[in-house]
Order: C-alpha cells, then sequence, then structure tokens
C-alpha cells in the first residue's frame, strides 16, 4: 500500500479550508418570500398637513431610495424572514399622497403645484433593538422646492416605533408590522407638522 506524500495531504486540507470559506452558510442565506412572510405597510390614518398662513399645493415629482440596501423589501432575516409586499419608496409616495389628499393640499400636477417634493428615503425598516424588541425607523429627507424661483430647501422626516417582545413567529409579524406603520406615520408627522416645514415654505414664498 502507498502512502499519501505528506504535501498531497496538505494541499488536500488547503483545498478543502477553501471550499468552506467560499461556500455561504445556511446562516448567510436568504430566506424565501412567501405569502405567510410577506406584510403590507399603510398609515392607519393620514397625518393631515399643519394649517399654513394660506392654503398651498405639493406635487411629488419624485421618491428615491438613498438607503444604498440591495433588498429593500426584506426587513428581517432570521426566522424565516420578514418581507415587505412593495419597496419602500412605494410605501412612502402612497403615504404622502393619502396625507396631502387628505388635507387638500396635493396638487393634481406640476404645473399647478406651489411646491414640488422630492424625497429620499434613508432607512426604511428595522433599527438596532436589545433582546427580543423591534425597533423601527423611517429616515426620510425632502428637498422642498418653489418652481418659479428655483430655490429649494431640505427638511427632515424622521419616525421611531418600539414594540414590546415577541417569541412566536405570527406575534413578530404583528410586532414589525405595526412597528413600521408607526414609525412611517411619525415619519410624515415630522415632516407634515413640523416647524422647518412651515418656515421652509415662509422663507420659500407661500
Amino acid at each position: 500500500m502507498k502512502t499519501i506524500p505528506l504535501y498531497l495531504i496538505r494541499l488536500g486540507l488547503l483545498a478543502g479550508v477553501c471550499l468552506l470559506a467560499t461556500a455561504p452558510s445556511a446562516a448567510q442565506k436568504d430566506p424565501k418570500q412567501t405569502a405567510a412572510n410577506t406584510i403590507a405597510i399603510k398609515l392607519a390614518e393620514p397625518v393631515r398637513l399643519q394649517t399654513l398662513s394660506k392654503p398651498v399645493k405639493f406635487y411629488i415629482g419624485s421618491v428615491v431610495d438613498r438607503s444604498g440596501n440591495p433588498q429593500p423589501i426584506l426587513v428581517l432575516r432570521p426566522r424565516g424572514g420578514i418581507y415587505l409586499d412593495r419597496e419602500p419608496k412605494a410605501i412612502v409616495q402612497e403615504a404622502m399622497e393619502q396625507s396631502l389628499t387628505a388635507g387638500g393640499a396635493l396638487a393634481s400636477d406640476q404645473e399647478s403645484a406651489d411646491f414640488i417634493l422630492s424625497i429620499y428615503v434613508f432607512h426604511f425598516g428595522l433599527g438596532e433593538g436589545s433582546g427580543m424588541e423591534f425597533y423601527g425607523k423611517v429616515e426620510l429627507t425632502v428637498l422642498v422646492k418653489n418652481p418659479k424661483t428655483g430655490k429649494s430647501v431640505e427638511v427632515p422626516g424622521f419616525g421611531t416605533s418600539i414594540q414590546g417582545t415577541a417569541v412566536r413567529k405570527k406575534n413578530i409579524l404583528a410586532n414589525v408590522k405595526e412597528n413600521l406603520e408607526t414609525a412611517l406615520s411619525e415619519s410624515l408627522r415630522n415632516f407634515l407638522r413640523g416647524t422647518k416645514l412651515r418656515d421652509t415654505v415662509k422663507e420659500l414664498g407661500e
């Protein structure tokens, strides 16, 4: 019986280590999206625009995802995953349109608008939590532009929400859904009812 040279054994071990290092582990693999692990995020009720010195109309020119997240609809990877039914920018646009419509402040087209909104979504999902808590965060920056003068000002919209602990998957889904809906509502409230927007509208010319 021939003995295998030591250098061949070492080469074999090295090749095995390289294969293990490059092969994706089960933990790194993404879960599969199903109807059971997909949530729909919607506002419970529109966030009405604050009262300004005179009525103005806004038009949503664009909504851009600036999060840098390659999988924006995957909000939680462990435990079989939790997915959004749509991309965050579509959810944000719908929520903003609903809120502006409720306040009678949504322009039907760009030509009839007093201000054009360019919305940038920097974060939409879960943030750092503790233990079994789920910390939802929605971070927006809205560029408010006066189309007549070309002047514009950035206005932030930031919202967070922390729900209680959850162990069962059904409860986790419910908590994450409530978290994100609350964070979305708070971010719109921060934008639409904040002093920064009021001052911006006044600065740019109501």
